[in-house]
């Protein structure tokens, strides 16, 4: 046990996630017009801020290593969250903020790709604490022109969420007074605060969304075996965060089964499904998703991912599918939720079984989609949906009301409900997610047909280094 632990802790320590994402990018450029100085450009990352700041924690002063990485300046603000993590380094950070550039190339969103970490574990920190060092680390960003609407805007990732968007929002604006546009500087904020609704859920339905539309193509789930559609199709989450709450939501709403959870305490697994918010009221009760009734339990939570599924949904953190373990993995499609939860080995190993492994950079891109929504929201200063809603719903009281008359019939109270009701912000939210996610699954599948690829990544990264490419071509900066 010793010796096995060991060696997945070297693999570990020796594994570049950057050099993972780097890899796969050279895959897809040959498959590519662009000229080897473009594509050298494409892949570096432009700016690369290294922070090292003092916080008095308690009766001490702690040294705190931060980083913000700028992968490109093709777009311009730069778009990336900000992780709190003992795992944070600049090798991730400059993987994540590469990822983040193809992810808003791929969903057609205006921003180049960054991304920031502090090193820290959150939950050895007093809220009061975190405080303390999100907003030193906010202003240490504002010293180096590292964040602003125009320039660089944060977002929550792993450890952070919009208490924290909050605190850097405020830090920006007491040290950019009269900046009419402060809260653009960083999404995922509290409505309150400028936030937009449906951003905690997005990126989750975001990973609905593409899983639903790849199985809703008759052709690729004849391939894999399968019947289409999302319904009955049985999945298993990693992950209870954000992302995979959320996603294990919207695929049980849309009638798929949920048969396993999985979390770093252990994980469950019932073949006959599991009832999602159960489990996790079980979980908030019992403090462990283990011993939920009539599921078997894993106490390694990574042993759930390798049992019977249709579809499986890594939604934690990177490098979880590898090398020693995906041979082992049962399911036929797999969604990555998170960034980077397979290797580029585990990718080679799941194709050549026949998977279909849909990508991280398009398929939670539903995060940073949404994310733009409220940046615009912020910059145009109205909520969505505020100077249409009533002229909607007094159109659509109009047309019932003409076709009650030329039918002679009534409909129901609830019909009318339904019929008469205008968008509200999240109505338009969802909607625009939805479309963002399903016109960029099929310029992924054109590009997987014209290439003859099995390889969606392949294919995603095709397409992102199109867009970016023509960008710079365009910037004209290559005299």
């Amino acid at each position: 046990m010793v010796e096995t632990a060991t060696a997945k802790t070297a693999q570990k320590a020796h594994y570049s996630f950057f050099q993972g994402v780097e890899r796969n990018f050279d895959k897809a450029a040959k498959y590519t017009r662009f000229e080897k100085g473009i594509l050298e450009q494409i892949k570096a990352c432009n700016a690369i801020y290294q922070i090292k700041f003092p916080v008095r924690i308690g009766d001490k002063i702690e040294v705190i290593e931060a980083f913000r990485v700028q992968h490109s300046h093709h777009k311009l603000p730069c778009k990336g969250g900000i992780r709190y993590s003992m795992d944070v380094n600049q090798d991730e950070v400059m993987a994540l903020a590469a990822l983040m550039t193809y992810k808003c190339a791929i969903v057609n969103v205006p921003f180049g790709g960054a991304k920031g970490g502090i090193t820290i574990n959150p939950k050895n920190y007093t809220p009061f604490e975190l405080e303390k060092i999100t907003r030193r680390y906010a202003s240490e960003l504002v010293k180096k022109n590292f964040i602003g609407p125009g320039i660089d805007v944060p977002a929550p990732d792993y450890g952070t969420g919009a208490r924290e968007m909050s605190w850097i929002a405020d830090t920006y604006a007491s040290l950019k007074p009269g900046e009419v546009d402060a809260l653009g500087c960083v999404t995922g904020k509290p409505i309150a605060q400028g936030g937009v609704r449906g951003r905690t859920e997005a990126t989750g339905l975001g990973v609905f969304y593409g899983v639903r539309e790849m199985c809703n193509v008759a052709e690729d789930m004849q391939a894999l075996g399968l019947t289409p559609g999302i319904k009955g199709k049985k999945v298993i989450v990693q992950g209870l965060g954000n992302v995979g709450y959320h996603a294990a939501k919207f695929f049980a709403q849309g009638g798929a089964v949920i048969v396993g959870l999985a979390e770093y305490e252990g994980g469950v697994y019932n073949a006959n499904g599991l009832d999602l918010e159960a489990v996790v009221a079980h979980r908030k009760s019992t403090g462990s998703i283990l011993g939920f009734p009539g599921a078997t339990d894993f106490k390694n939570g990574f042993d759930v991912i390798e049992q019977e599924c249709d579809i499986l949904i890594p939604a934690a953190l990177e490098n979880v599918i590898n090398a020693d373990n995906a041979a082992r993995i049962k399911a036929k499609i797999i969604g990555e939720g998170a960034n980077g939860p397979l290797t580029p080995e585990a990718d080679e190993i799941l194709l050549a079984k026949g998977a279909i492994i849909i990508p991280d950079m398009y398929l939670n891109a539903g995060g940073v989609t949404v994310s733009y929504f409220e940046w615009l929201k912020n910059l145009s200063h109205v909520r969505f949906g505020r100077m249409d809603k009533r002229f909607s719903e007094n159109q659509n009281s109009s047309i019932i009301a003409t076709l009650e008359e030329m039918t002679g019939k009534k409909v129901s109270d609830i019909e009318r409900r339904q019929l008469q009701h205008g968008p509200d912000e999240v109505d338009l939210v969802y909607s625009g997610l939805e479309d963002t996610m399903i016109g960029s699954f099929y310029e992924i599948r054109d590009a997987m047909k014209e290439h003859n690829l099995k390889d969606m990544r392949t294919a995603a990264f095709i397409v992102a280094i199109n867009k970016v490419g023509v960008a710079y071509e365009e910037l004209g900066i290559f005299p």
